[in-house]
């Protein structure tokens, strides 16, 4: 199983690129907060709940200084379907090698349905200003996850 990030240590750096091919750099959003999120696939049922549910609370996590960035293992076509489809408002970045989701503990073993499998581990990582881990949850429900991180972050 690959080892998960624990507050306060340093965050992963990494560039993945966007829906659009542009690289983005998690060490170019030092000065900010930025909630990473991983979710296994683009356009299935809870990741798009849990996709919406970030874009409509997307004003209130701006507003409080978070920057938004969604990963996952889809092709950048993909991607871009599911962000139009669903006029989502932030980046969705592609790892398609599984890198970054191991560096964050994102991948390994879980119990999908009473069967434990191997794939993307749903995980939201928040990364302070200084590129520390600020809160880490891994295993998040798709319903009512941003509602849950927002009162985790004192939002609400």
């Amino acid at each position: 199983m690959t080892e998960r990030l624990a507050a306060g240590a340093d965050a992963p750096d990494f560039t993945l690129p966007d829906e659009h091919g542009t690289p983005t750099s998690l060490r170019d959003l030092r000065g900010r907060k930025v909630i990473v999120y991983f979710y296994p696939a683009a356009s299935t049922p809870g990741c798009t709940t849990e996709a919406c549910d970030f874009r409509d609370n997307m004003n209130s996590l701006q507003g409080a200084g978070y920057t938004v960035l969604g990963i996952s293992k889809d092709d950048l076509p993909a991607l871009q379907r599911f962000k139009d489809e669903q006029a989502l408002t932030f980046p969705l970045l592609s790892d398609p090698d599984l890198t970054v989701h191991r560096a964050y503990g994102a991948y390994g073993e879980r119990n999908l349905y009473g069967k434990v499998t191997t794939g993307t581990i749903r995980s939201t990582i928040v990364v302070d200003e200084d590129g520390r881990v600020q809160l880490p949850l891994y295993n998040v429900k798709a319903t009512g996850h941003v509602a849950a991180l927002r009162k985790k972050l004192g939002l609400d």
